[in-house]
């Protein structure tokens, strides 16, 4: 068989544009570090309203949502439902377990900033 590509070179013009997109993308990439630019990385700031929050899973799969040390529940979370609540909160269980801190029931840390941010910090394992 012969080969149909034999007697063709590589097109010159692409071979240009590429290494000239690699050369593009270093040369942002080392601006970008020169000047300690960073992209969604939210900056320190004073939050404008602070919440601990305990997230306790009851039977049949239902999350009960309770305000710090508070034995009166917040919001009911029913099974199904709140699919991106219940993620991040098995995340931060895994990690609290990885640190040995399986069974306790300390609050999370939710914070609102003053430009409608929020965050969800475990303060046990400092996770953010």
């Amino acid at each position: 068989m012969s080969d149909p590509f034999r007697n063709q070179p590589f097109p010159r013009g692409a071979l240009l544009g590429v290494a000239a997109l690699i050369g593009f993308a270093l040369v942002a990439v080392g601006a970008a570090r020169l000047a300690d630019f960073r992209v969604g990385v939210p900056t320190a700031g004073a939050a404008a309203q602070v919440r601990e929050l305990r997230f306790v899973d009851e039977p049949g799969g239902v999350v009960q949502v309770y305000d710090g040390d508070d034995s009166t529940p917040l919001a009911t979370l029913a099974p199904g439902t709140e699919n991106f609540i219940r993620g991040v909160l098995r995340g931060l269980a895994r990690e609290r377990r990885s640190h040995g801190l399986g069974g306790t029931q300390a609050p999370f840390r939710v914070a609102r900033y003053p430009d409608g941010r929020l965050t969800l910090e475990d303060p046990a394992t400092g996770r953010l």
